[in-house]
């Protein structure tokens, strides 16, 4: 899935851009949150589970939120490109007693990554260091999985591509100089996850389980940007 996005993204860029576009590689750092959701399933064995989750994102805390994307602008200002979100989810103690697990989390990333289509606004304020600027992404979450039943001998702890992923984007731009910017933005994505996991390895023939749940993150982020 991810090598076809890369190749459809590949095409857009090619097919789109003139020969006057630019390249623009943005960095960011930020401040993320994750919505409520309802996570159901089974355990491995087959024990039903069904619960709300009040998520935590600790974006602050190692390893941190971060992300990166680069957009090949055209002449009209349509931008196309690809981003990857290292984005995080947490279990609280009480949803983890109540699903049967000692851990529940996406903390080595509940990476979202999306093929982009932007827009954006040079001469909006008529002042050209300031470019407002929206978008929006197609892809897949693929979270690394940390998941550790109670009582389990074994652990889920792999990357794992979990379902389709939506992203939206609106920022502000100040321009450095010909180059460089500073930018602040908001984003939200929402993925839609089919977690496995993992059967316990001690228990001979048991099956593995599955934890499905809708994601909704926002992050306010501030990045730099560089063009060539």
């Amino acid at each position: 899935m991810l090598k076809t996005l890369k190749i459809a993204a590949a095409a857009l860029l090619m097919s789109a851009a003139p020969a006057a576009a630019e390249f623009e590689l943005s960095l960011y750092l930020g401040i993320q949150s994750v919505d409520d959701s309802r996570a159901s399933g089974t355990l491995p064995g087959g024990a039903a589970f069904s619960r709300n989750v009040a998520w935590e994102g600790n974006p602050l805390e190692n390893p941190y939120y971060y992300g990166g994307r680069i957009t090949w602008w055209t002449q009209n200002d349509i931008g196309f490109g690809l981003e990857g979100t290292h984005a995080k989810a947490y279990a609280p103690a009480a949803a983890r007693a109540a699903l049967g697990v000692d851990r529940l989390e996406l903390s080595d990333g509940h990476n979202i990554i999306t093929a982009n289509v932007m827009k954006r606004w040079p001469t909006a304020f008529g002042a050209p260091r300031w470019t407002p600027y929206v978008g929006g992404g197609l892809g897949i979450a693929m979270p690394h999985v940390d998941i550790q039943v109670t009582g389990a001998g074994g652990r889920t702890y792999d990357y794992e591509q979990t379902g389709i992923a939506l992203r939206g984007i609106a920022g502000m731009k100040y321009a450095l100089n010909d180059r460089w910017s500073l930018f602040g933005e908001y984003q939200a994505t929402w993925s839609d996850n089919d977690i496995t996991i993992d059967a316990d390895p001690t228990v001979p023939g048991q099956t593995d389980g599955k934890l499905r749940t809708e994601l909704v993150t926002h992050a306010v982020n501030i990045g730099i940007s560089y063009n060539f």
